[in-house]
């Protein structure tokens, strides 16, 4: 089992699992160290927990409750990936219902979770200006819902509230060249991650990560146009970590390269102009 750990944080750790046993292995019993949701990504496996046995295809997520042994087979196909999310129990009580739910052992593939086990797999790729952890959250939270059959309440965002909301949008516009997580962005409004995340998408209509990326891509351009930075010098002003990470995320935004983008801003409309000529 090939373990890598894609990023970690209080509330919420995320985990890329890659098996290649086969029939020929023989399966050993683990214990859940705490609640987990896994999506399958890839392959298939077996997994025997609390007396019953289960068939995981990709589509379908394994669900671990502290304390729970469990046992993984693999008497049909050798090899499966899995996008793991572990949760503190802090966030679990936040996204709340009862601790049966974590019970569950295992959910066959449905639209309602492949959907997002496949938006945090684009987030673990960055694929999508959505975070990692958000992607997570959502995907627990999602979980909770269908395991439990009740849909969470509608967020009532109250003046208090929206005034959080908006302050927090204000402060990681400030702080966006700085490295900004969704946990210290929570702290600083003072809510806990999952709330905060539900509250500022509620009132501002973009995840904090969204808006985060998106303030750093208006100073690229604004860098890009305006001043004789490198590249990687705009990237790193910016708040970018990686340099291909920040073409990457600016060609998906404004469909063509920062270079391109830089000729354009200086008098080469002709890259625009095909552009739009393309897209008719």
């Amino acid at each position: 089992m090939l373990t890598t750990t894609l990023s970690q944080c209080g509330s919420i750790s995320v985990l890329d699992y890659r098996c290649d046993a086969g029939p020929a292995d023989r399966p050993f019993v683990e214990v859940h160290r705490g609640f987990s949701v896994s999506y399958v990504r890839q392959g298939s496996f077996g997994c025997r927990v609390r007396g019953e046995s289960f068939e995981l295809v990709a589509g379908s997520t394994l669900v671990g409750h502290p304390g729970d042994e469990f046992m993984c087979t693999h008497d049909h196909v050798a090899g499966d990936e899995c996008l793991s999310f572990h949760l503190a129990p802090a966030l679990v009580d936040a996204i709340g219902d009862r601790s049966e739910v974590w019970r569950t052992g295992c959910v066959p593939p449905l639209p309602e979770l492949m959907v997002l086990g496949e938006l945090a797999q684009a987030a673990a790729e960055g694929r999508t200006d959505v975070g990692l952890h958000e992607a997570g959250m959502l995907f627990a939270a999602r979980f909770v819902e269908v395991a439990s059959g009740r849909k969470q309440r509608p967020l009532d965002a109250r003046p208090r509230d929206r005034r959080r909301a908006v302050e927090a949008a204000l402060w990681l516009d400030a702080h966006a060249h700085e490295p900004v997580d969704l946990e210290s962005a929570a702290t600083e409004a003072g809510l806990s991650p999952f709330h905060f995340l539900r509250l500022f998408a509620k009132v501002v209509g973009v995840t904090p990560h969204q808006y985060l990326v998106r303030a750093r891509l208006r100073r690229a351009a604004r860098l890009l146009a305006d001043s004789a930075l490198s590249i990687t010098d705009v990237a790193l002003d910016v708040g970018f970590g990686d340099l291909s990470n920040f073409v990457r995320t600016f060609h998906r935004a404004a469909g063509v390269s920062p270079r391109r983008f830089r000729r354009a801003a200086r008098g080469d409309r002709k890259i625009f102009q095909d552009r739009l000529g393309r897209s008719q």
